[in-house]
């Protein structure tokens, strides 16, 4: 006779976060059934087993097994970016391309203060002016270039329009604009964010970071069912995070190391999208770890690293894991992959590719000096004098203020350098998705380059990539 078939699939509503991780490390360390396992845990106290196996023994995937749902609002997208900036992270940004950021005002940091504020606010809110001006001229002209089809809805023609002249009026929007962010994270993704936000340069940051260990320490401030129990979100957590000194101190010592060692640069002219495969493993650690504390093309770094005796490259290598702790995880730079694209375009699209996880991710410092895009769309609608002024007027004004206070009144407009390391399938799906007539115009071009570059340094594997090229528009479609 068949026995009844026990169910394989069990559902568990949400649970808090710590008791969550509690209750599937206990069921991954006994053979009891998950029912079992929340029933023991309802009985015993979730702050003993993380103290006693999380924290003394560094059993760290315990806090993988518990996640947080976290709202940062009013924050500047500065704090934004450096927030999202996790590779095991998943969350959303208020967008920049479906939002009207023009009421939103703007965060002043805390750095900065007197004549100083006084001149960055001005600066601020002229952007804020000049980007509600262009979004108004651009959507006229829009209309005028892009009338609507007798099938296309009214309301969708006029949403689809307005997006579209957001894209051109958001590179007037700038670091200092705030947004909003949720997010959700794993307990041990969480407390990783702390730590680095704790080591910020940016004193918002640094504010944000006890913000979060004090709302762990404390019950949600939203509700689902307000007629439920409320216990602290995560309250073992909060009393064990501190700032990670390994991360300020490798980024100091490295700056100090190129500052004093590095030749004069050498001037060497590279693409917009440049794409290497390193063969040279330690030469791709050296210049991965150089490449965030200095201005240099990545080929540049790579070369020189490539160039260097073995004593040298360790060097670096040393600098870079001298102040590491029992429990620090090794600095990023030292993680790798086949593929490594150097970009250089706007912060906007910067902060749209930003999002993909699937890759390593190295910023180098915020600035003027790489110059500013100016969009074909003004150019076309006879704009660009409008547009080039008012960046022009933030320019001065963010050279005349202190860093890394300045930084925040740096526009969407300004191009930014960075490094995706990545494999074939990210590259793949990076270009696909990025290049399609739905993305914005300035990702979509770098999205094709980065099929244009596969294609001469992997032709087997480039002509697999299937990318739309940037000609290809339907303005009308979103």
């Amino acid at each position: 006779m068949l026995s009844q078939p026990r169910k394989r699939v069990v559902s568990v509503a949400p649970l808090p976060p710590e008791k969550c991780a509690y209750a599937l490390a206990r069921y991954s360390r006994s053979p009891d059934s998950i029912r079992q396992s929340l029933e023991w845990v309802r009985a015993h106290d979730s702050q003993k087993f993380l103290e006693h196996y999380y924290f003394q023994y560094g059993h760290a995937s315990i806090a993988d097994l518990g996640h947080v749902v976290i709202c940062f609002e009013g924050i500047s997208e500065l704090a934004a970016i450096e927030i999202e900036d996790e590779p095991l992270w998943d969350g959303q940004a208020k967008s920049s391309r479906y939002q009207d950021f023009s009421k939103t005002g703007f965060v002043t940091p805390s750095e900065i203060s007197g004549e100083d504020a006084r001149r960055y606010e001005a600066a601020a809110q002229r952007l804020l002016e000049a980007y509600t001006e262009l979004h108004g001229r651009i959507l006229s002209y829009l209309r005028e270039k892009l009338p609507r089809p007798a099938e296309m809805k009214p309301e969708a023609y006029a949403r689809n329009l307005a997006a579209r002249a957001f894209d051109v009026a958001r590179y007037l929007l700038f670091l200092g604009v705030p947004t909003n962010v949720g997010q959700v994270t794993s307990i041990r993704t969480l407390e990783k964010q702390i730590r680095r936000l704790k080591a910020s340069e940016y004193a918002e940051l640094r504010e944000v970071a006890e913000e979060i260990v004090a709302a762990c320490a404390a019950p949600p401030d939203c509700l689902w069912d307000p007629g439920a129990a409320v216990e602290p979100l995560a309250p073992t957590l909060a009393r064990h995070v501190d700032a990670d000194c390994y991360w300020i101190q490798v980024r100091r010592d490295l700056r100090a190391w190129a500052e004093q060692n590095l030749p004069a640069p050498s001037g060497i002219e590279v693409d917009d999208v440049d794409l290497l495969r390193p063969e040279d493993t330690p030469a791709d650690i050296v210049a991965t770890l150089l490449y965030p504390v200095t201005d240099r093309p990545f080929r540049e770094l790579y070369e020189l690293a490539r160039s260097w005796s073995a004593a040298r490259r360790a060097e670096v290598l040393d600098l870079a894991v001298r102040s590491r702790r029992r429990r620090d995880e090794l600095s990023s730079g030292f993680r790798g992959n086949l593929y490594v694209f150097d970009i250089v375009t706007d912060l906007g699209a910067y902060r749209d590719l930003h999002r993909h996880r699937r890759c390593q991710q190295f910023r180098q410092a915020f600035t003027t000096r790489l110059g500013f895009d100016t969009p074909a769309l003004l150019e076309e609608a006879g704009l660009a004098g409008v547009y080039q002024a008012a960046i022009e007027t933030a320019v001065d004004t963010v050279r005349s203020l202190p860093e890394p206070a300045a930084h925040y009144l740096i526009p969407f407009g300004a191009r930014v350098r960075f490094l995706l390391k990545m494999d074939f399938a990210e590259a793949d799906y990076i270009a696909r998705l990025r290049s399609g007539v739905k993305g914005h115009f300035s990702y979509r071009q770098v999205a094709w380059r980065m099929k244009q570059k596969m294609e001469e340094v992997e032709p087997e594997l480039g002509r697999l990539i299937e990318a739309t090229p940037p000609w290809v528009e339907d303005p009308l479609t979103r």
